[in-house]
């Protein structure tokens, strides 16, 4: 019996220290859906209900997977996922076994933990304040606000999952600092727009900072930083700490200032790995009878004429900074926001073949250093520090399908491949695939390759391979293609056309210290790589590519 009441006496202590230890796991956990928590989070979460004496069952809950995960060679094996409140757990064993020893329920300990497992975030209401904005019914505010509302319901999942035992510290370090960090970047860009429109955007001011309600209605208790005051500029992004000094940095945060004072978040330690540690991943299907196994090269440069800016023409055309981040372009020279089909058309292309399509997708930075565009919308103003790298190469390959012969893309066909969201949305419709030179038999999907010294970091983006014969676009820039089953064969009412993969190369120190553009509450993240085309080709020129695909010849 006393060995019992000491062991519950211990467990609460065992498992503060187990959590505050926990680090980097826990980190990457705070800035994560809980539907996409990391293999890092539910480890650490594992290590503390063992520091702590839990000895229930845990419930496995993985991470749904666009694919399978490659395989880390010297990486242990993936814990299951403990309940958040695990200790809890096994004191009920305890007690179950000792009722003798059993402690009031309604005690004034239990009393306080209920209060605080039905605690929730609680933010300022920035939508109050723009409602009487004339801005107040403009789109890009709309889908900030937006925004706001799904990083609150994100941070009270992160709450959930740090349970009722908790501390202050914790709760400041891995839900309320970096949701600070997240909110001031989403305000600034709600006022720029007020500010575009004339509006009074000092009604924003202190908008940042969030509290913890406790589930009895009491205080606003802890706030993230006991010696905080408010941010007296919309424009001003507070660290992820708080700036306070009593949060424990975040390993997973690596702010980088801007010089509006504002911060970025991520990537995280935990987002890249030594690719020497993966063991192969990649299986071609076989080409049947009745396939096609030609290749065709257009080759468009490496954007030697530096082409970039932070539009998306195909997701949001007619809108400046449509995409929040920066892309590189090769192929078509008139390639912005404001393009259309003829502008596109009758533009010049870097291609020596003639070939007008176009081609982009977020640049990658070295995150130490001050880039050009540090106080410009896309760059710093978004939260995308350091220094733009430019390609060491790009290699534009059209394939054939292994099951049949390939059509030719419909000129002004726009697909769009990857989800520049997918660290928020989930990996539905995620497509990273990140390599080394040397070793690309070795794909990564949610990580950044390490790669040896004299070998490149390479992109991998490959792009639906199937067309539903009518549409060069749909709603969604989804379903009007699709990609191919394992075996190659398209869908029911689809067709092949020849299978479009950009691969990127870049040369980079080895190491933790680059990172891809992104929209700023996507932190960076690996898997939200993506890539767009616009078929542009002239028509004399695919079917070129067609025949020399379905003739099994390399052209190109």
């Amino acid at each position: 019996m006393i060995r019992i009441r000491h062991r519950r006496r211990l467990r609460p202590v065992l498992s503060a220290l187990a959590l505050s230890g926990a680090g980097i796991g826990l980190v990457l956990a705070s800035v994560t859906p809980a539907a996409q928590a990391s293999e890092a989070a539910s480890s650490a979460l594992t290590s503390a209900s063992r520091l702590a004496g839990a000895s229930t069952a845990q419930d496995p809950s993985p991470a749904p997977s666009a694919a399978a995960e490659p395989e880390v060679s010297a990486a242990p094996d993936a814990a299951a996922e403990p309940s958040p409140t695990a200790s809890d757990s096994a004191d009920n064993a305890d007690n179950t076994d000792n009722a003798d020893n059993a402690e009031p329920s309604a005690s004034p300990e239990a009393q306080s933990l209920s209060r605080r497992a039905a605690r929730k975030v609680s933010c300022p209401s920035v939508a109050d304040k723009v409602s009487g904005f004339s801005s107040a019914g403009d789109a890009e505010v709309r889908r900030n606000l937006a925004l706001l509302d799904r990083q609150i319901a994100q941070a009270d999942q992160r709450l959930a999952r740090l349970g009722s035992r908790a501390s202050d510290r914790q709760i400041r370090s891995f839900v309320l600092n970096p949701l600070k960090a997240q909110r001031s970047i989403v305000v600034n860009r709600i006022a720029r727009v007020a500010r575009r429109s004339g509006d009074d955007i000092t009604a924003l001011r202190g908008l940042t900072t969030c509290t913890i309600a406790d589930g009895a209605g009491g205080g606003q208790s802890p706030s993230p930083s006991p010696t905080e005051q408010p941010t007296g500029d919309p424009t001003a992004s507070p660290s992820p700490t708080g700036g306070g000094g009593t949060g424990s940095p975040s390993p997973s945060a690596s702010p980088s200032a801007s010089p509006t004072g504002g911060a970025t978040t991520g990537p995280s330690p935990d987002d890249f790995v030594d690719i020497r540690r993966v063991r192969p991943n990649v299986n071609t299907p076989a080409v049947r009878q009745g396939g096609s196994r030609g290749t065709f090269v257009s080759r468009c440069g490496r954007n030697e004429e530096g082409h970039h800016n932070s539009d998306n023409v195909i997701v949001a055309p007619g809108v400046t900074n449509g995409a929040h981040h920066v892309h590189d372009y090769v192929g078509n020279l008139d390639t912005s926001g404001f393009s259309t089909n003829d502008s596109l058309q009758g533009a010049d292309t870097t291609c020596s073949n003639g070939d007008k399509s176009t081609h982009y997708w977020p640049v990658l930075r070295l995150r130490k250093g001050q880039g050009d565009d540090a106080d410009k919308p896309g760059g710093g103003l978004d939260g995308n520090v350091g220094t733009i790298v430019k390609p060491a190469s790009v290699t534009l390959t059209m394939r054939g399908n292994p099951a049949s012969k390939v059509v030719a893309m419909p000129v002004f066909l726009r697909i769009i491949t990857g989800d520049a969201k997918s660290f928020t949305n989930g990996p539905t419709n995620a497509n990273a695939r990140w390599t080394c030179t040397g070793f690309e038999n070795r794909q990564l999907r949610d990580k950044y390759p390490i790669c040896p010294r004299g070998s490149q970091v390479v992109r991998l983006l490959q792009f639906q391979s199937c067309w539903d014969g009518r549409n060069t676009d749909s709603a969604n820039h989804r379903t009007h293609v699709a990609f191919a089953g394992a075996d190659g064969s398209c869908p029911a009412g689809f067709q092949a056309i020849p299978a479009l993969e950009q691969r990127i190369t870049y040369n980079v120190p080895p190491g933790p210290g680059f990172a891809l553009d992104s929209f700023p509450e996507q932190l960076h993240k690996p898997v939200t790589d993506h890539g767009d085309f616009i078929n542009v080709m002239p028509e004399a020129l695919m079917n070129q590519a067609v025949t020399c695909i379905n003739s099994g010849r390399r052209c190109g």
